[in-house]
């Protein structure tokens, strides 16, 4: 086991001005379960492969515990990688795709069927090491390739989207059971995912990236009260968070017939006149038309324990006086109540954002306003 830490590491493509992956700094501990999340093309697969040799490093440097591994071949840094689309080979038994790199290193026989026979009974694969990997099931196949990457033994895993090829149910528990077993074993885990569900789910800290550069990291409780900017508080949670642009007045940002108060401190970032409030979808209270917002619902979801209804809002969005020239578009509004309860398409609710459960940015910069 061994820390990882990312230095300025930064990787161009041929053709792209545009760095893939632009200056990380990126600190993993021993035994740590790091996930790296964020939009297709944002660099986190990128950043996994510089790690284990298999892009190159175009500026900054990598250290894996006291070894600066930047220049190293991929087979030097002690890394074992779960790719998404599992890589078995199909003519080979679950116990021989296991034990593949065992035998490439000249591993004695006794010792590598030992540690296969360990893997196997950690990842409940017993009774099929005979089997050929067109006999398993999706989420069979993905434990046969983290048991070979456990036999191993390595300083780090690298898991590439390894639950991508799965159905929803079976992610969900595969999932459990992967974050379970790091647990279990204490190996340094980098993790990739688009999905932050599955970040959530799954890290002990979560780092968010887009184009390449590092947005938040943080553990998931962390990101999802105190998101740093615009793009990490829509893109932690589900449903997203309603971000609703209001303009500043001298009592404060009117939203839903309350007036939010705003500090020296946030006055003094303000780099505009134009706030954006956050509010997840359970952030609202239901109160009547006439002393919220109101919000027309055009859809609802029903899932047994939580309703989530998705609607729009036109009303109040702006300042009080402003005249109707200045008004904001209307504005989808989320709004999430107890399952099964009585709402329709087309009725009309007057929301407003409950006490403690706002988020401010700065229009401008998207980043959040200090909290005092």
């Amino acid at each position: 086991m061994a820390t990882v830490s990312f230095r300025g590491a930064t990787r161009y493509y041929a053709g792209n001005d545009k760095p893939a992956v632009d200056g990380l700094d990126l600190d993993v501990a021993d035994g740590e379960f790091l996930v790296l999340v964020g939009p297709s093309g944002c660099g986190k697969s990128t950043t996994l492969r510089m790690l284990a040799g298999l892009e190159g490093v175009d500026d900054g440097e990598i250290w894996i515990g006291d070894r600066n591994v930047t220049d190293m071949e991929p087979r030097a840094r002690d890394i074992a990688m779960v790719f998404q689309n599992y890589a078995l080979y199909p003519h080979m038994s679950v116990h021989e795709n296991i034990a593949f790199h065992l035998k490439i290193a000249k591993m004695p026989k006794a010792e590598r069927d030992q540690r296969v026979a360990e893997a196997a009974k950690l990842l409940d694969l017993e009774q099929y090491l005979e089997r050929k990997p067109a006999k398993l099931s999706g989420g069979q196949r993905q434990r046969v390739a983290m048991g070979r990457a456990i036999v191993r033994q390595p300083q780090v895993f690298c898991m590439d989207e390894p639950l991508s090829n799965l159905d929803a149910k079976l992610r969900v528990q595969t999932r459990t059971q992967i974050a379970s077993l790091q647990r279990r074993l204490g190996t340094t885990t980098i993790y990739v995912t688009h999905d932050q569900v599955e970040a959530m789910t799954m890290g002990d800290r979560v780092a968010v990236l887009r184009d390449g550069l590092l947005q938040q990291c943080d553990t998931p409780v962390g990101l999802f009260a105190k998101p740093r900017n615009v793009f990490v508080a829509g893109f932690i949670g589900s449903p997203a968070m309603n971000l609703i642009p209001v303009r500043v007045q001298d009592t404060g940002v009117p939203l839903g017939g309350a007036t939010i108060p705003l500090t020296p401190a946030q006055r003094s970032a303000l780099t505009g006149p134009t706030v954006v409030v956050g509010i997840r979808p359970e952030g609202w209270d239901l109160v009547d038309g006439a002393d919220g917002l109101t919000v027309t619902v055009e859809a609802v979801e029903e899932l047994g324990s939580d309703q989530y209804l998705y609607g729009s809002s036109e009303a109040k969005l702006v300042a009080v006086g402003e005249s109707a020239d200045h008004q904001e578009a209307p504005h989808p509004i989320v709004i999430r109540t107890p399952g099964m309860a009585d709402h329709q398409r087309g009725q009309q609710l007057g929301v407003r954002p409950r006490p403690g459960a706002v988020h401010l940015f700065d229009k401008e910069t998207g980043d959040r306003l200090p909290d005092a």
